[in-house]
């Protein structure tokens, strides 16, 4: 049975790991007032016919702080990378010069940091929830254990180690935003 307990709480684990690295990811795309190619990572670019992320289709570079160079690996492609770009809705005019396309990243308004904050904030309170969501099914499947014979103690003990685990990776949501408010409000 301790086998089955130590598998469930590895199990927990696990998901409120994805969901940490799936937080990272988000927050990555946050604008934080600089130029970062994760800006764009998210942009699909119609490509004989498919969605491409444009990492596949094109380099994508910081040519100074404030300015993203895109380079499409086929000339073709440039005005499929600028209306994508477009239909994005990232907030900047991309500038073709029939090579590459700039994204000049304008100052952002106190409006805008306070905006982008809010945004961060909801992101994190979704991970927080699949964090949670984590702890209820592992603490779910210790309980089914403990109605096919697993020991008062041993259940106790398993849904202790688990609410420590969901405290922990709170506590990292909470840091991880912290440094994103910071990076955001830093002008």
């Amino acid at each position: 049975m301790d086998e089955e307990v130590q598998f469930i709480i590895d199990e927990t684990k696990e998901s409120m790991q994805k969901a940490l690295k799936h937080l990272e990811e988000e927050l990555r795309r946050v604008r934080a007032g600089k130029a970062s190619p994760d800006m764009v990572s998210a942009v699909r670019v119609e490509y004989y016919g498919m969605p491409t992320p444009i990492q596949q289709v094109a380099s994508v570079k910081m040519q100074d702080a404030k300015t993203l160079l895109i380079t499409p690996f086929e000339r073709g492609l440039i005005n499929d990378i600028e209306r994508a770009l477009f239909q994005a809705n990232l907030g900047i005019t991309p500038q073709n010069d029939g090579e590459n396309i700039r994204l000049v990243i304008p100052l952002m308004t106190e409006d805008r940091r306070r905006e982008l904050v809010k945004q961060s904030k909801v992101i994190c309170e979704n991970t927080k929830l699949g964090i949670r969501s984590a702890r209820k099914d592992g603490n779910d499947e210790i309980k089914s254990l403990t109605k096919d014979g697993l020991s008062e103690d041993v259940s106790k003990d398993a849904e202790i180690t688990i609410q420590n685990l969901t405290n922990q990776y709170i506590d990292k949501v909470d840091k991880m935003l912290t440094l994103k408010e910071e990076e955001i409000m830093t002008i």
